[in-house]
């Protein structure tokens, strides 16, 4: 029942989207306190690479004056995975989620007093198209449950962090396997295409874990990674922590294993000459971070993810800011 009940999903969670989703943000015009610390640049290293945006800033800029005068926020999302960005069958078909949140909070902020639902339109791009949509100009940003990396980095302009996770393995509850280890040993590992966890399966493979893992060809969402373990076709994904959760939550018979083997940040990524709109979402951040109001961070991680991460987990507070 659980792999015909994903598929479904997974064929309604597939099909084309070019429209206006979701509910209104927080109204975080106005706020001028700037909660990040000051970081000095530096030559690009994995392990800072996620405090070398530039600080905030309410300014207007190009690429938000074009925003303006178009009238709508173009903005790449998924809309197969369960509790971040996707279309719930068993509500009204429209896109909901933790980064879907956060994307009508930033369209509130820019277009002030005239916004409205109708004034963001959420392209549905799978993982592996995320960058090229950027540096085409498609859309104006992707909130895709992104990873800030110094390879993306070179490619598109990230915010700071608004989310903290790691790398984790996802695998059936009967399975042998106990985590990022030998365990994976002649196992078949499931990722995404362009995903961290991809490259790093290839560059663990004969050092961190075993010279036998079998890694697949990737998949282009990562939701098929999932269908691919109920089919057999998979020992196990190795995907975000954050991610795992919600895919176990959408299958009882899958279970995460062990600990998370990797810290990584999600960020919200632009163009690399959007540097106006880098800054206002920087901006619009620091509150959206601080809010205790219904339709600030803390809230949004209680209504989609608090019932998969629990409370206790490191991903339930938002990361501090660090800017360049």
């Amino acid at each position: 029942m659980a792999v015909v009940c994903v598929l479904a999903l997974a064929f309604v969670l597939l099909l084309p989207l070019t429209q206006s989703r979701g509910e209104a943000g927080a109204d975080l015009g106005g706020q001028r306190t700037t909660q990040g610390i000051q970081a000095k640049a530096a030559k690009c290293q994995e392990s800072t690479v996620q405090d070398q945006s530039p600080p905030p800033s309410d300014a207007d800029g190009t690429t938000i004056n074009a925003i303006k005068q178009r009238g709508y926020l173009n903005v790449g999302v998924d809309q197969n995975s369960y509790r971040w960005g996707y279309l719930n069958p068993n509500s009204s078909g429209e896109l909901e989620g933790f980064d879907i949140d956060l994307v009508h909070a930033i369209a509130k902020n820019i277009f002030g007093s005239s916004y409205s639902p109708s004034k963001v339109h959420l392209l549905a791009i799978p993982t592996d198209q995320r960058i090229p949509a950027i540096q085409k100009k498609r859309v104006d940003m992707v909130v895709r449950t992104m990873t800030i990396n110094c390879e993306r980095a070179g490619k598109v302009a990230f915010s700071a962090p608004y989310f903290v996770t790691g790398q984790q393995v996802l695998a059936p509850k009967v399975s042998t396997i106990t985590g990022y280890n030998d365990t994976l040993a002649r196992k078949r590992v499931c990722s995404a295409a362009t995903s961290i966890a991809n490259t790093r399966l290839h560059a663990d493979k004969g050092h961190k874990i075993p010279a036998t893992v079998d890694i697949l060809e990737p998949v282009p969402n990562q939701l098929d990674c999932l269908v691919e373990l109920q089919l057999g076709q998979a020992d196990a994904v190795v995907t975000d922590g954050a991610l795992a959760a919600s895919q176990a939550a959408q299958d009882p018979t899958v279970e995460l294993k062990g600990a998370p083997f990797t810290t990584e940040y999600y960020g919200v990524a632009m163009n690399k000459s959007a540097t106006d709109l880098v800054q206002r979402v920087n901006r619009i951040l620091e509150t959206y971070r601080t809010s205790t109001g219904p339709d600030g961070w803390h809230a949004s991680y209680t209504k989609w993810l608090l019932p998969t991460l629990r409370a206790d987990s490191t991903s339930a507070d938002p990361p501090t800011p660090h800017y360049k």
